[in-house]
């Protein structure tokens, strides 16, 4: 107890203030803008000060530059933008410089600008210039998961010139790309990066300490910019898009014009919008067999829901695939359908997806750290369209004399409106409060949701511990009545040094529901975990990065209380000097473990057990500066059982060749092999049947790309994935206890369909991109798609793949033209028109 109280003093009562020499720069305005052409003869860098002596933090702290990677950069200003000029000195054979798409870091060498006009440590702004002359940006907070948001993209300049002795990087940063007051005189927080990829080293003009603390705390700080004022920021994105698809004999052809903006409402707060929006062009999913109980996700392909989402993803409470998703009824179309002796219905259209009509998202923060964000979007009205045929008898002969035919709608989804109120308050430099309400409004009768939730991350001044907190409640308002659900979060954990360690806690009732707009797979548990970690941050004789991680998990079940499972594990990863990564992975469930989901009975909350599960695995990386490099990754699972004999293996492959700086080929197989595994088959009466099954999955795969430039490139994807899953023919009952019995006779035959299958998807996807003009891009896209279902669980994967190619193929080919306008560039030239 007195160990516990201590910790908790230190966390909330530590007002040691954690001190740092920062350098600063001074900034100097210039009166005629550099040209942004990699040449540094402009008169605005003559006179301007040097920001240089960077110093390594990875793999080794605190190292000097080499005397032939000297960095020197320089920065100006005017009324317009911000300037940067950045001589980097080195080898020109040691340079990097693989061609990448934009915000994919790849395999070259880059220059780093961290922008943070509020000076709080907390919300910066990054600019990345590769040495292949390509682009990257994101907006970085310790909030964000990963800390960084390369979703977010922005419009800028900036060019790239190799010299002699190394490289030179010129940028232009518009004021419209940035958030800041209009104060007289400002003050704002700066960093310059530089990454070797020869040697994977990366360099920062203010020294950063890797053991503790956000990285932003770090940084230095640009002085001496004076009277500039927020320009308004408002751009428009106009685009027009055509669209053809031809399936089994049928061809369609649609054409769409739309509209994106962005309104700086303020100089802090930007109203982004979508309006007709057209997602016609985002990619596919990568989708799989799912023998589970949960629902298959995928990540957000649609550019205007990744883009600056930041303060809406706080708690976890958002899942943008929700918005234009399948209808929440149309599962139950088929189940309502009349079929008798006198009328026969079925369905003619039955829309999978609910059309996004528009969508608003409106953030920002104030300079005293209160963030503000708030997203709105609207999908139309869905109808699945339902043929009715009536039978007419006649009264003596009983003979059908006619039938009349007829037409009816059913709605599968309202108009419906998705809502998000974020209030988040940052302090410190490292700490944070949100209140976050996500809310879901379905025209008619529909089911409506509500969720919100009270979120803390808060660490001591020093960034040696961190508290975090989470409350969130759940509103859906049904048929029968509105459900009101709780869930909670606690973790507290030691976050410097190399020895690291955490405790937390979840909970969640039988009524917490936020699937309207979130994402999650399960309730009902009251789950701990410990946690603890070593890693190096200064490299040995052969390793560069070593971690080592280990955790322990104890769950239950809320309602009723009892214990469902635990479990303990370890992970290691490492890198070598030679730039080779590798590592290896273990987990052991420790004795039986109640699954719950499995049986698909949450009411009578019926469960399945199993014993003694392990699991564990290998992986390792070449250097992937090398023309040739590889990924491998080997893994296996079974029990100790004496009653099972399950076995399963995985392993995958993934060789890279870099044919030059432009083009660049991958190829992908994945295997897997589960002998034994046991899982739900279906319902019988009241009896819940399961069956023993053999899975096997293979996936082929092959991406690549030729850039022309770093704004001109081809790119193909293709993955073909194929699994099938064999049950053994003597099925078996769920009992009471958890256990199976094979006594009720139930065999592969007693299921009205087989529960044999087999799965096989195509997709193949050709990209062609230019960017020909800043913000502006035509895209031009061919894909074509494969899929069967079926239940010849015993083809081998080369006739499967035959029965796949007689099946019809979907074709797609769509082209894009979207165009950049920016409000103060129009205004500029109309201007000069009219003084003129």
């Amino acid at each position: 107890m007195r160990q516990l109280t201590t910790l908790c003093f230190i966390l909330l009562f530590s007002f040691i203030a954690y001190a740092q020499d920062k350098k600063t720069l001074n900034i100097v305005r210039t009166a005629k803008a550099p040209k942004i052409d990699g040449v540094l003869n402009d008169d605005a860098w003559k006179n301007a000060d040097e920001a240089k002596d960077f110093t390594q933090f990875r793999p080794e702290m605190g190292v000097a530059e080499k005397a032939h990677q000297n960095t020197i950069v320089k920065m100006t200003y005017d009324d317009n933008a911000i300037y940067i000029a950045a001589y980097l000195k080195d080898k020109p054979e040691d340079i990097q410089k693989q061609f990448s798409s934009r915000d994919n870091f790849g395999q070259s060498d880059f220059f780093g600008v961290v922008l943070n006009p509020n000076n709080d440590a907390q919300n910066d702004t990054e600019f990345f210039v590769f040495s292949s002359g390509n682009q990257a940006d994101a907006i970085a907070s310790p909030s964000i998961d990963n800390g960084e948001d390369f979703g977010w993209n922005a419009v800028w300049d900036s060019a790239v010139k190799i010299v002699d002795d190394g490289w030179i990087v010129e940028m232009k940063i518009p004021y419209r790309a940035l958030r800041f007051s209009n104060d007289e005189v400002q003050t704002w927080g700066l960093q310059f990066h530089r990454r070797f990829r020869i040697d994977n080293s990366q360099y920062s003009w203010n020294p950063i300490d890797r053991t503790k603390g956000n990285i932003g705390l770090y940084h230095g700080e640009l002085r001496g910019i004076k009277n500039i004022k927020p320009p308004t920021r408002l751009s428009f994105y106009p685009f027009v898009s055509g669209i053809s698809t031809s399936f089994d004999g049928e061809h369609e052809t649609d054409f769409n014009v739309g509209l994106d903006v962005k309104y700086g409402i303020t100089e802090n707060f930007t109203l982004d919008a979508t309006l007709i929006p057209d997602f016609s062009q985002a990619a596919f999913d990568n989708v799989r067999l799912n023998l589970g109980p949960f629902e298959q996700t995928f990540s957000e392909q649609r550019q205007f829901f990744k883009e600056g989402v930041d303060l809406f993803n706080k708690g976890d409470l958002f899942f943008s695939r929700r918005i234009g998703n399948a209808p929440v009824e149309q599962g139950h179309v088929e189940d309502e359908l009349i079929n008798n002796s006198n009328i026969n219905e079925e369905i003619v259209d039955n829309p999978s997806v609910v059309k996004t009509l528009n969508a608003i998202k409106v953030s920002g923060r104030t300079k005293k750290g209160l963030g503000v964000g708030f997203f709105n979007a609207v999908t139309e009205k869905t109808e699945a369209r339902i043929k009715t045929t009536e039978y007419i008898r006649d009264q003596n002969t009983q003979a059908i004399t006619d039938s009349v035919i007829s037409y009816r709608n059913r709605i599968t989804e309202p108009l419906a409106n998705y809502n998000i109120l974020v209030l988040d308050q940052q302090f410190n430099g490292n700490s944070s409060v949100s209140l976050i309400n996500t809310n879901v409004t379905r025209d008619g009768g529909f089911r409506d949701a509500n969720v919100t939730g009270f979120l803390a991350d808060i660490s001591n001044k020093r960034n040696t511990y961190n508290v975090r907190g989470q409350i969130k409640m759940s509103n859906v308002n049904l048929s029968d009545g509105m459900s009101t659900g709780l869930s909670s979060f606690f973790m507290v954990r030691k976050t410097h040094g190399k020895y690291r360690y955490s405790f937390d806690h979840s909970f969640a009732d039988e009524e917490y529901d936020i699937n309207d707009l979130g994402l999650n797979n399960r309730n009902n548990y009251s789950n701990f975990g410990v946690d603890a970690s070593y890693q190096i941050f200064e490299p040995t004789e052969k390793l560069n990065d070593f971690r080592f991680n280990t955790w322990v998990n104890y769950r239950r079940l809320y309602n009723p209380s009892t214990f469902t499972g635990a479990n303990l594990g370890m992970r290691i990863s490492a890198q070598t000097k030679k730039l080779m990564w590798f590592g290896a992975r273990v987990n052991f469930d420790l004795g039986k473990q109640y699954d719950y989901f499995e049986p698909r009975d949450f009411e009578n909350k019926r469960f399945f057990i199993y014993k003694n599960f392990v699991s564990g695995g290998v992986w390792f990386e070449t250097n992937a500066n090398k023309t040739f490099s590889i990924e491998a990754n080997l893994g296996s699972f079974t029990m100790f059982d004496k009653e099972r004999d399950l076995f399963g293996y995985e392993f995958e492959v993934e060789p890279t060749i870099r044919f030059n700086d432009k083009f660049r080929l991958s190829y992908e197989f994945e295997y897997q092999n589960n002998k034994g595994s046991r899982g739900f088959v279906d319902n019988i009466n009241d009896d819940i049947v399961f069956g023993e099954r053999d899975v096997v999955s293979i996936e082929n795969g092959l991406s690549g790309a030729y850039n022309f430039n770093p704004l001109h490139a081809i790119r193909l994807t293709f993955r073909n994935f194929w699994s099938t899953v064999n049950y053994d023919y003597q099925l078996f009952v769920l009992e009471n206890d958890g256990t199976l019995s094979s006594n009720n006779a139930y065999n592969v035959d007693s299921i009205p369909d087989s529960p044999n299958i087999n799965f096989n998807t195509w997709n193949l996807d050709l990209r062609y991109s230019w960017q020909f003009a800043p913000g502006s891009q035509l895209t031009a896209l061919y894909r074509n798609s494969l899929f069967n279902l079926d239940s010849a669980s015993k083809d081998n994967y080369f006739n499967s793949l035959n029965t796949l190619l007689d099946q019809p193929i979907q074709h797609v080919f769509s082209i894009k033209l979207q165009y950049f306008i920016d409000y103060s560039n129009l205004k500029t030239i109309f201007k000069r028109k009219s003084n003129s």
